[in-house]
């Protein structure tokens, strides 16, 4: 077989997995016959953002807190961007926002300014020690309403030791209930795997949003994580559900980008957020900034996309 028939093939398959996962989501049969449509011509993007979203509403009072794990086990599609600029974005309809880095790399607190080598105690200990909690570790940002849970790679450390631990899958989750009577919402920045840190996260959140980049082998890991998400639902986590599918680094101008974004909407429907994430330098300038596209171009593409979601997520 050629290099190119493979190639192919190998995307027909991801295809058809996605439509099955999709049909798990919204609790669909399976319908034979189905064929992958072709690519657009037309921004599908662009025909997709008619929804009207209201405007949030006022609070009276903060808490308790939705907590949101923004999910995906492929690295590189922008989770870390995402729980940032979200987290800011929703600072500014007046939520109070806690960002809580899981990931050993440590890139969220990197996002905003912190450095991870320099910090005495992080969320490991958070969770390896029963003396510590999250408002010793809690650091505050330059963005008011919003606080950092940090990180470090101490925390892949935890992986391991977590493992002969009763309830293992819940430490987070009784980590983070003193906090969630201060916030609206909570941010976790998922690591890119689907280890015991990822399912800690997803037990101890609400909803998952699941950053999708506009690309072919972004697709392929869908369907192994909604059956993670759906078997953490069955077994651990009963009113854990998909906010939505949030497509990332989208690039109009490439037929490629258009044709995984069209079979995303395809597939997945209305669990698509009407916004998309498209690919902009601000991006990287924010992360040497070590703050929010909010702040560093409130008036940008991206940061308008982000306030776009933050809506979103406050409606759904």
């Amino acid at each position: 077989m050629s290099i190119s028939g493979g190639a192919e093939e190998t995307t027909l398959l991801a295809t058809d997995d996605m439509r099955a996962a999709a049909r798990r989501v919204r609790g669909e049969a399976r319908e034979d016959g189905e064929e992958p449509r072709t690519a657009r011509a037309v921004d599908p993007a662009v025909q997709r953002q008619s929804r009207t979203v209201p405007e949030p509403e006022p609070l009276k009072s903060h808490g308790p807190a939705r907590v949101v794990a923004l999910c995906n086990q492929k690295g590189g599609v922008g989770k870390t961007t995402s729980t940032i600029n979200l987290g800011a974005a929703l600072t500014e309809y007046g939520r109070r926002v806690l960002l809580l880095d899981f990931d050993p790399q440590g890139a969220l607190s990197v996002g905003l300014g912190v450095q991870p080598h320099q910090l005495d105690r992080t969320v490991y200990d958070v969770l390896m020690e029963s003396s510590v909690s999250l408002d010793d570790v809690l650091l505050k940002t330059n963005i008011p309403g919003m606080d950092l849970v940090p990180s470090n790679i101490d925390l892949s450390a935890a992986e391991v030791q977590l493992v002969n631990e009763v309830a293992r899958e819940q430490t987070l989750a009784r980590a983070l209930a003193p906090a969630l009577p201060d916030y609206d919402l909570v941010l976790i920045d998922c690591q890119p795997s689907l280890g015991l840190l990822t399912v800690n996260a997803l037990t101890a959140a609400d909803e998952v949003v699941i950053p999708l980049e506009c690309e072919f082998f972004s697709l392929r890991g869908v369907a192994l994580l909604i059956d993670t998400i759906e078997k953490v639902r069955e077994r651990l986590n009963p009113r854990l559900h998909i906010a939505g599918i949030l497509a990332t680094m989208y690039d109009a101008r490439t037929v490629h980008g258009r044709e995984v974004f069209a079979r995303v909407v395809e597939a997945f429907g209305d669990t698509v957020f009407d916004t998309v994430i498209t690919r902009t330098v601000r991006f990287p300038e924010t992360t040497v900034a070590g703050e929010p596209i909010t702040t560093w171009a409130p008036s940008s593409s991206g940061a308008q996309q982000y306030r776009a979601l933050a809506k979103e997520v406050l409606a759904r």
